[in-house]
């Protein structure tokens, strides 16, 4: 098979990644580096293997026939390489995607601690509260929140590392003004800033459920942007329990119904299929259990 083993794996990566900046990015190489790989593939076989765009990057029909061949021959190599790969101090670019209030709030201490204790990494997170799709985004890991004991995409590994509640919560003004709520029953008649569109939940509290309806006038998609209304006195929110808590400690907001919480959900680290997981990848998951004490 012509061309070098290094421009193969190179157009491997463009092949898996959608584009040259992408495989770029993954690999770790200037853009250019990638493409004069490219371009030597090409001019070793005497045919065209990417369709190039303007945003995206497509197989030719040569190209995709070489993959077929290419793609084992790389990963038969990645294989034998891993186990001394893996057995080095954690180094290279790791990149993270987990929601924006998470992220702030527990994510960047925890990336803070981890460049600190392997200075050969370097961390890149994205933060959004759009769920992204890791293989096409090039990410190594995702953090990801469900009520359910699984989730939904199981093309994807994950691991439980932790459970999140939610704690109902009002500014000291808003109760003042109409009243703490007793009950559960007494909710309905307040008003409430609700998030991702979710206007039914279960709380769990006093050894049963109570099914509780939250019909708002102000809806988000960002859990900052609802605690900040619910501190100017908005009504009540359904915040986690990493945001709600320090509010409370600080007295900006207090904890409505307290014996009450919503049904605990799952926290989930996530990654792409793979044989051999690279230590920066299992190093930075130990370090998330270590600091949210779940396996």
């Amino acid at each position: 098979m012509p061309g070098s083993l290094d421009d193969l794996a190179v157009f491997v990566g463009i092949a898996r990644a959608g584009s040259v900046s992408g495989a770029a990015l993954k690999l770790r190489r200037p853009k250019s580096s990638v493409s004069r790989s490219l371009a030597r593939l090409e001019a070793a076989l005497g045919e065209q293997l990417v369709q190039r765009t303007t945003r995206r990057s497509r197989l030719s029909v040569a190209g995709e026939a070489l993959l077929a061949r290419a793609e084992p021959l790389v990963a038969a190599l990645v294989e034998n390489l891993a186990p001394r790969v893996g057995a080095q101090t954690p180094s290279g670019l790791l990149r993270i995607t987990c929601t924006v209030d998470f992220g702030a709030m527990v994510i960047a201490e925890l990336v803070a601690r981890f460049v600190d204790r392997y200075p050969a990494v370097q961390v890149e997170v994205h933060a959004t509260n759009v769920v992204v799709d890791l293989v096409a985004g090039g990410f190594d890991l995702g953090i990801r929140f469900s009520p359910k004991r699984s989730l939904r995409d199981s093309t994807l590994v994950a691991r439980r590392v932790g459970t999140l509640q939610g704690q109902l919560v009002a500014s000291p003004g808003y109760l003042a003004r109409r009243g703490a709520p007793r009950t559960v029953r007494d909710l309905r008649d307040h008003d409430w800033v609700t998030y991702g569109g979710v206007e039914t939940f279960l709380l769990v509290g006093q050894g049963t459920k109570r099914r509780v309806m939250a019909r708002g006038r102000i809806r988000c998609d960002d859990m900052f942007f609802a605690r900040s209304a619910v501190r100017a006195g908005a009504g009540v929110a359904l915040l986690p329990s990493f945001l709600a808590e320090p509010e409370i400690s600080a007295g900006s907001l207090i904890a409505v119904l307290p014996k009450w919480q919503l049904a605990s959900g799952a926290l989930w680290l996530v990654h792409p299929p793979s044989r051999n997981l690279p230590s920066k990848v299992t190093a930075f998951s130990d370090l998330v259990v270590e600091a949210l004490g779940a396996g």
